[in-house]
């Protein structure tokens, strides 16, 4: 660690350009400067407002300096501005000491810490930020690159940030992925956006639609030339022209010719493709695409597509042992021994991973029905199944109906009634009561209105039984989402009756353990319990009235438009004395507003919801609060701590339960892998109920790792638990054990999953509640540009809230 303290300066750069150009713009000026303003020190830049030094510089407080950019960089659609004006004013000095006192447990974090940190971060990330494409803290290569479809590439990188630690700052180093547009020819990424084998099938010319989609995909994209040697300079695509080349037209010498022609007698080249329109690049400059290539590098800033994330996931699913031999290849290329930025200030780093010790905490015991022949299970490995064992609570289905979206020709009513009862037995077999064991069944156009659809498949199960309608059984031809989503926002804000989605292909195919995953679903769907565990096992939860609660912000995908969209907040919580069964609580506010606005009137909801169906206030809360990044804990503590406190006195102003408030993170980067392979399960990830709380974790406060499920592909992730406020005085081992044992009771499979059930549920409703958007952003009704404006949310019927309906 650098011992002396690192003198902070602050940068501005005019005229203003992108971090990227921003950073070769302060590589010129330490080369120019480099002797005699800098006194042959070599400042590190983290891109944007701060420069670091390790010495006091020859210039003073403050200067302002000229600098030439030796490279023609683009910026923007035209040529760059070569001359640039950095101006350099000293912040201060940051006090090194104080990180070392905060290290070792004996200061706070301060914002002089906070300071030393980002500090750490661009001093071992400069140089490579230099070498390579930079993104946040991960800087990619084109090394090993993969094509997926729709003209894209993944670039495989590697993440690495400086941690505070117990005792120490580490490193923490991962893989990272990201996706980038092919470069290369512009007509063969066209090609291949459209899936078409070859730019020879582009011959019968673009319909409205692929225009469209096109212009969607490419726009913004900068491309060069490449019919003129001499013409290297870049150009952004600003959109497609309406018609073809050979029928694009402009004025040239006060004559109107069209850009075919134009090509022909200028440059003496026939077009190949006269038929495809040209890109506009600026006012009334029209290419065609064929002279066009994109430039490589240009990162993906789209939302990818299903399949494209499908490609992406297989390129960076890698085992455990892969994983971190990928890693230590990434040291070579960080290569900090030979780091001169980095000797400069003294830091220097080891080549190994950090040692830590495991523990493992007992598998817990999961209860089903008495009845059942297997009702109590320890399961060995997190996974278990339904054999034998018949759910806690088994709802009954009397009143429902089958909608199969496809014609009867394709999927006969014989088919569908074979697979009803084989989905009944095995419904009857798990627990579950079904008197109606032969329900209407409906066919409907998956392109017709939806709506219709099912207000009448509602009315036939209604008919049929003589009784309120339970569930509709819906047949969907395939994976789209654009179905999906009307069906449930008719079903869940429209109608208010349970819907429950199977696919075609598993209809004729019938499979037990495909009906008896679909029986969980229907069984939460209608008020039921699938099982519980063990109450000695939770005593937090079961020796006095205990709420547990999970929420979550979703936000809405990066591109043209999102800053108008909203995103969405929602709050699940436990109504039962087991745990068990959820309510859930949603509110749509600002976009990329992270803080829970109207916290503390979903918390009452909530509350109110455990007093209805248990008949006690509980006396305890137990808040898991998801997606929150370090920077925002202060915020969250003064905020929504405060909500929850609020919900309760505006209930009762002596109500004031024991809370504890618990943020949980997936998105980080820690990574674990067994030393010893005989402490590995059998996909080489540590085995479920691991737990880390020493070596990495905070320097002092109440934070830990557990891995609670058992590894199915690539590297599992750990959760990461911080306990940002505590009432209710928990140990480490208590909240642990507590947090592990409640990862058995996911409604929704017969494994223990990687987050707590509040905090996953609270995850299905978000994702749930953006299917709600009529005719907006997360609807596919409307374009991937549209505004915000329009958007209009469906209300979750009251007789839905208080059952599992996003299970």
């Amino acid at each position: 660690m650098p011992e002396n303290n690192i003198i902070h300066y602050d940068v501005s750069i005019t005229p203003e350009v992108p971090p990227r150009l921003n950073m070769k713009i302060f590589e010129s000026f330490v080369n120019q400067y480099r002797e005699r303003a800098l006194g042959n020190a070599r400042p590190v830049f983290d891109g944007r407002k701060n420069m670091l030094a390790h010495k006091l510089l020859p210039f003073g407080d403050a200067a302002t300096f000229n600098v030439t950019l030796e490279e023609r960089t683009p910026v923007a659609s035209r040529r760059p501005p070569r001359e640039f004006r950095i101006r350099i004013r000293r912040v201060g000095d940051i006090v090194m000491g104080e990180l070392f006192q905060f290290l070792r447990a004996r200061s706070r974090m301060t914002n002089n810490c906070q300071t030393a940190i980002m500090a750490l971060d661009a001093i071992i990330g400069h140089k490579v930020s230099t070498l390579h494409v930079a993104v946040g803290r991960s800087f990619f290569t084109p090394e090993g690159s993969r094509s997926i479809s729709g003209g894209a590439e993944v670039w495989q990188g590697y993440y690495q940030s400086a941690r505070p630690t117990s005792d120490k700052m580490m490193i923490n180093i991962d893989l990272s992925a990201t996706a980038f547009y092919e470069g290369g020819r512009l007509v063969q990424i066209v090609a291949k956006i459209l899936e078409l084998r070859s730019p020879d099938d582009l011959r019968r010319g673009l319909s409205e639609r692929e225009h469209q989609k096109v212009e969607r995909k490419i726009r913004n994209l900068k491309i060069r030339v490449n019919h003129r040697a001499e013409a290297r300079t870049s150009s952004k695509i600003e959109r497609l022209t309406q018609t073809p080349a050979s029928r694009t037209m402009f004025e040239k010498d006060g004559n109107t010719i069209d850009v075919a022609t134009y090509f022909q007698t200028t440059y003496n080249m026939r077009l190949i493709y006269p038929f495809l329109p040209c890109v506009i690049v600026r006012r009334n400059v029209f290419l065609p695409l064929e002279v066009c290539d994109v430039i490589p590098g240009q990162r993906h800033m789209r939302k990818l597509d299903g399949k494209q994330v499908d490609e992406m996931m297989n390129f960076t699913r890698q085992n455990p042992t892969l994983r971190a031999n990928k890693i230590r290849a990434g040291l070579n290329i960080l290569d900090y021994r030979n780091d001169e930025y980095m000797q400069q200030f003294g830091v220097r780093v080891s080549n190994e991973m950090a040692m830590v010790d495991g523990r493992i905490l007992p598998t817990p015991t999961i209860h089903y029905h008495p009845s059942s022949r297997d009702n109590r299970i320890q399961p060995a490995g997190g996974v278990w199944n339904l054999r034998d064992k018949k759910v806690a609570t088994g709802a009954t289905l009397g009143s429902w109906c089958v909608l199969a979206f496809l014609s009867p020709d394709v999927l006969p009513d014989h088919d569908i009634n074979a697979f009803v009862r084989e989905l009944a037995n095995t419904c009857q077999d798990t627990g579950m009561n079904i008197p109606n064991k032969n329900p209407p069944i409906l066919h409907a156009n998956p392109q017709g209105n939806i709506e219709e659809s099912l207000k009448q498949a509602w009315l036939r199960a209604g008919n049929s039984a003589k009784a309120q309608p339970q569930l509709i059984l819906c047949i969907l031809p395939n994976t789209g989402q654009p179905l999906y989503a009307e069906i449930k926002r008719v079903s869940d804000t429209v109608i208010g009756v349970a819907t429950q989605c199977v696919q075609n292909r598993y209809i004729r195919q019938t499979k037990k353990q495909y009906c008896a995953n679909v029986c969980l679903k229907i069984n939460v769907k209608l008020g039921g319990m699938n099982s519980f565990i063990d109450p000695t096992q939770i005593p937090f939860i079961s020796d006095r009235p205990t709420i547990l609660m999970g929420a979550d912000v979703t936000h809405p995908a990066p591109g043209p438009g999102s800053d108008e969209r909203p995103s969405i907040a929602a709050v699940t919580a436990s109504v039962d004395a087991k745990a068990s069964r959820y309510a859930a609580s949603i509110r749509i506010q600002r976009g990329r507003t992270e803080i829970i606005a109207d916290l503390a009137n979903m918390v009452k909801e909530l509350l109110k919801a455990f007093y209805q169906t248990c008949g006690r206030k509980p006396e305890r809360i137990l808040f898991y609060r998801d997606g929150i990044s370090e920077s925002q804990f202060g915020s969250i503590i003064t905020t929504e701590i405060a909500a929850i406190k609020a919900a309760c006195q505006a209930l009762d102003a002596n109500y004031k339960p024991t809370i504890t408030f618990v943020v949980v993170q997936k998105r980080h980067h820690t990574r674990f892998f067994p030393i010893d392979s005989r402490d590995a399960d059998r996909t080489g990830n540590c085995p479920p109920g691991t737990v880390i709380e020493t070596v990495i974790t905070h320097p002092f406060e109440f934070d830990f790792y557990l891995q609670s499920h058992a590894g199915l592909l690539g590297t599992s992730r750990p959760a990461h638990y911080y306990v940002l406020y505590d009432d209710n005085g928990f140990n480490p081992d208590m909240l642990q054990t507590l947090s592990y044992n409640l990862c058995y009771i996911y409604a929704r499979c017969t494994r223990s999953v990687s987050l707590v059930p509040p905090v996953y549920y609270a995850h299905l409703v978000t994702n749930r509640a953006k299917l709600h958007a009529r005719g907006g952003p997360f609807s596919d009704t409307g374009s991937e540009e549209g505004g915000g404006a329009a958007v209009t949310f469906g209300v979750v019927k009251p007789e839905l809230q208080r059952v599992m309906y996003f299970a």
